[in-house]
């Protein structure tokens, strides 16, 4: 019993989208910390390249989610910048999140901050793909349905 539950769970969570999604994050962790490293090296102070590292990194997420991850097809002015800001906003919200937690577990209750910061990066993984899930990239029954049809004529 306790293994069927566990066979559905896997089924469930353990798919081509959630590890897509894995891959592409460790690919946009990636892209963060090497944009920083190289606008960091000439001089730039940390907070411009934090700025400019963060942007770059939530661009490459913004578009590899989009087709790759989620499989958005809107195409759509008014479709990609309701995505885009979407996107974004989240982004921002689980980065403030990610601060205000550092702060917390760290200087306020004495955690050792790769545990903290490993901690609050599991939890923004979780966060950053439910909000892509279910508001930022969802699936109206119009485009399933239209994606169905076209699939059952090949």
């Amino acid at each position: 019993m306790l293994r069927e539950k566990m066979g559905i769970l896997w089924e469930r969570f353990v798919n081509r989208e959630t590890i897509s999604y894995v891959i592409f994050g460790v690919l946009t962790t990636l892209v963060d910390w090497a944009v920083y490293r190289i606008v960091r090296w000439p001089g730039y102070s940390v907070a411009f390249s934090t700025a400019v590292s963060w942007a770059s990194a939530v661009l490459f997420a913004f578009i590899t989610n989009k087709l790759f991850v989620f499989r958005s097809r809107a195409l759509g002015m008014a479709a990609l910048a309701r995505e885009f800001i979407s996107f974004v906003s989240c982004r921002a919200f689980t980065g403030v999140f990610t601060i205000v937690f550092m702060v917390a577990v760290v200087d306020w209750l004495g955690w050792n901050e790769w545990l903290g910061k490993a901690a609050v990066s599991a939890i923004s993984l979780v966060m950053n793909y439910v909000f892509s899930k279910l508001f930022i990239f969802r699936k109206s029954e119009n485009r399933d349905h239209s994606a169905e049809s076209a699939q059952s004529m090949r």
